[in-house]
């Protein structure tokens, strides 16, 4: 599974959302931001720390059905 070497939680960091290692991004805000029409493009503009890998963690990501 891809991301278990780039998405991690920790109840110390944001409540213990899963977020990209290596970043305060969670998982939760960058799939809010695809729904809400953002591209892949906008994305890495807005937040060049992640990679393609880590975006295509975030897609991919199993506990993201449970999101609201």
């Amino acid at each position: 599974m891809i991301h278990q070497h780039l998405i991690h939680y920790d109840s110390a960091i944001l409540s213990g959302k899963p977020i990209v290692i290596g970043t305060r991004i969670s998982v939760e805000f960058i799939l809010k931001l695809h729904k809400n029409g953002w591209t892949r493009i906008q994305i890495f503009e807005s937040y060049p720390q992640l990679t393609e890998q880590a975006l295509k963690a975030i897609f991919s990501y199993p506990s993201t059905k449970d999101m609201n």
